[in-house]
């Protein structure tokens, strides 16, 4: 029985990981058709997750859940390329708050463009109506929460 479920678990976390190759190489070639060349497709999600706001590295590993030196070294990359604006914070001058230039809205647009475009095709397409995609997320947040969990237990342990 429990190597069954394991087989079930490891099959989870494989397709997880999957998915977000498969995102990643969608994004590509969207870059791609518009003639981006100066962003790749993990800079592009990057744009696309800082939106609007006004944020730190510390906050976008928090809130994109990117490694440290991945976001430290794509926001470099950005700054130099134009599509991102830095500026030491007032209160803490080891801080540096980053937000997007016309060009990284251009990007951003063109991101959600994309996933506007998915969200027409998923229900026939894909088969993912808003109750199946509701129901694909709750059991996602349920695996995302389990994983913290663990996280805290071991934390704990130390």
């Amino acid at each position: 029985m429990l190597e069954s479920y394991l087989e079930i678990y490891m099959d989870s976390i494989s397709l997880v990981e999957r998915l977000h190759r498969l995102l990643l190489d969608i994004m590509k070639w969207e870059l791609d058709a518009a003639g981006v060349t100066q962003v790749n497709n993990i800079q592009a999600l990057l744009l696309y997750n800082i939106g609007d706001a006004e944020l730190t590295a510390g906050e976008l590993r928090s809130r994109g859940h990117y490694l440290g030196s991945n976001v430290s070294y794509n926001l470099k990359k950005l700054v130099q390329a134009g599509y991102i604006h830095h500026e030491r914070s007032a209160a803490d001058r080891r801080s540096v708050r980053v937000k997007l230039t016309s060009e990284g809205h251009r990007i951003r647009e063109l991101v959600y463009a994309m996933y506007l475009r998915h969200c027409a095709l998923l229900p026939e397409a894909g088969g993912l109506d808003d109750d199946k995609l509701r129901k694909l997320t709750g059991l996602m947040f349920d695996l995302e929460s389990f994983w913290q969990d663990q996280i805290k237990l071991q934390i704990k342990k130390e």
